[in-house]
């Protein structure tokens, strides 16, 4: 159902590189790359991820209470995704663990602007 999803950024270039690293973990890649603007994905068809300088030229800032997940192919992943985040100079929103009885391991965290993203698997 999703498409793509969306932050904002105050200097494209230096979130497109922490994405450009970060990304490659889960085997994205840039998949469109416009002024003002740079997606990432793992296929034609599959949902993108993007990182925008904000339309209407004011200063990007994030969301309360607003979060991307990113979708892990096992809990080693989850761990390396979140570890190269803060390697890269994100922050830390909670450590890699399980977050409910059900097998949802999950870690959370903060890129350069301070968008809060999620890394999670399920089982």
């Amino acid at each position: 159902m999703i498409g793509y999803t969306s932050v904002g950024t105050n200097d494209l270039p230096r979130s497109g590189a922490f994405y450009d690293d970060l990304l490659s973990v889960l085997g994205a890649g840039r998949v469109m790359v416009v002024s003002d603007f740079i997606v990432w994905g793992t296929g034609a068809n599959s949902p993108c991820f993007s990182v925008h300088v904000p339309y209407d030229g004011k200063p990007a800032t994030i969301g309360n209470g607003t979060m991307i997940a990113l979708a892990a192919t096992s809990r080693q992943q989850v761990d390396e995704v979140y570890h190269k985040a803060l390697a890269l100079g994100g922050t830390s929103e909670g450590a890699p663990g399980p977050r409910t009885d059900d097998g949802f391991y999950a870690a959370y965290f903060r890129d350069l602007d301070g968008n809060k993203l999620n890394i999670h698997f399920m089982g």
